[in-house]
């Protein structure tokens, strides 16, 4: 074969080469699916479709620029090893869930891709590169991070986990696994509807969180404000120009806060529960994932919060009727020991009347004498005619005025005189 046919044949192949990538190109053109050429062992990026370059970023994805260099950072090592092994053994390849962390720091995107890699091949079966087709699976895997979180405070739930603990972990999850940076808060009614409450926000500053805490429900106090009187949803796209929150920019301001949506949290009944809120650092409205997001999560937050006010008042009827059978204890203590001192008193004045009648018994044989016996050391001369005794057993004669004396004076004394009522006056006087 002479110089000229071999320069011919390598035309067409390079034409023919060019052709395919063209049609490929045609193919995924506005696909969603991406598709990018790499050549040579160094994967020298050569065409790419826009999803491809919208998914990497048309900042880093530029034709005649190395695989290593549009992917640097050590997250993008297994897509370059995956390209490497195409390159290298000439199979195609296949793989899920490749991961590439495109950026640094808190711009950094977390990206998820399932990819089909090919070998590129010259007319002589020499590889002479790569050629990817995949789709970007980002959202389909957050989305299955979060309904497994979704589902691990759905459990918590369900074990009365506590209510702070609940919404706290909501909030952490829904920040870590949802790709743009956001801010979750969550704040509680008051039982009158009144006022919002601090329910959890772990990564908005503390003097925020204080800041609002207990604020007024009602037309234009801030996003939460207006959305617990409204029993609606309100979205603040750029907190620097809305005039709900002329009370609290300074506070955004402060905070680094962009945009604020924010959703009441009712019960089954309509009851006011709280709100829940997402906050940007940027102006931002937002999509159609951002508000099925919202609409789960709410509803596990009414979920959680109703859960914990069922519990606090089967707590509160609970004790409640501890503390109604206390109370009937001590009554029925009370009767009981009012009830055994009545029976000891009873039981005394049985005994003392039986020590009475038989004092009376005793001091009835006794003769009597013709003067007082209770004068005392004056004496007293007048006739004795009536007969006293006591419990103990002694007894004397008086005149009338010595006993009416005795009888006021000392009160186990009694008349002994049958004649006079005896023991029977006593007891009835």
């Amino acid at each position: 074969m002479s110089a000229l046919d071999s320069h011919d044949q390598t035309g067409e192949v390079q034409r023919a080469t060019a052709a395919g990538e063209d049609d490929l190109r045609t193919l995924f053109g506005e696909s969603t699916a991406i598709f990018a050429s790499f050549s040579g062992p160094t994967h020298v990026l050569g065409s790419a479709n826009p999803a491809f370059m919208t998914s990497i970023g048309q900042d880093r994805a530029r034709p005649g620029l190395a695989l290593a260099d549009v992917l640097p950072e050590p997250a993008g090592q297994e897509f370059l090893a995956l390209v490497d092994q195409v390159h290298r053994t000439g199979e195609s390849c296949t793989s899920r869930d490749v991961r590439i962390v495109l950026g640094n720091g808190p711009h950094a995107r977390e990206a998820f891709f399932d990819l089909t890699c090919e070998p590129r091949r010259d007319r002589s079966g020499d590889v002479t590169g790569v050629r990817v087709i995949g789709v970007e699976t980002t959202q389909v895997k957050h989305a299955q991070r979060l309904m497994a979180e979704h589902r691990a405070l759905l459990e918590q739930i369900a074990r009365q986990a506590p209510l702070a603990d609940v919404l706290d972990g909501m909030a952490r999850s829904i920040e870590e696994l949802v790709p743009q940076e956001l801010f979750v808060s969550v704040l509680l009614a008051d039982p009158d509807g009144l006022h919002l409450r601090h329910g959890a926000a772990p990564s908005l500053p503390d003097f925020y969180n204080e800041a609002i805490d207990g604020i007024a429900t009602g037309e234009g106090v801030g996003s939460c404000g207006t959305a617990a009187h409204r029993r609606e949803p309100v979205v603040v796209a750029d907190i620097a120009t809305d005039p709900f929150w002329d009370d609290f920019r300074h506070l955004a301001d402060q905070a680094g806060l962009g945009a604020c949506w924010s959703t009441p949290i009712l019960a089954g009944d309509g009851t006011l529960l709280g709100t829940f809120a997402l906050y940007h650092r940027t102006p931002r409205v937002p999509q159609d994932t951002d508000l099925a997001l919202i609409q789960v999560f709410t509803g596990t937050a009414a979920l959680a919060i109703e859960r914990h006010h069922s519990d606090e008042a089967k707590r509160a009827a609970e004790a409640r009727a501890e503390a109604a059978r206390e109370e009937l204890a001590k009554a029925v203590e009370a009767e009981q020991k009012l009830r055994a001192e009545a029976e000891e008193r009873a039981a005394a004045a049985a005994e003392l009347a039986t020590r009475m009648r038989a004092a009376a018994a005793t001091q009835a044989r006794t003769p009597r004498p013709e003067q007082c016996e209770l004068g005392g050391t004056a004496g007293c001369t007048e006739p004795a005619e009536i007969k006293v005794a006591d419990s103990w057993g002694d007894a004397a004669w008086g005149c009338s005025a010595h006993v009416e004396q005795a009888l006021i004076h000392v009160r186990s004394v009694f008349i002994a005189s049958e004649e006079l009522g005896g023991l029977a006056a006593y007891l009835s006087r």
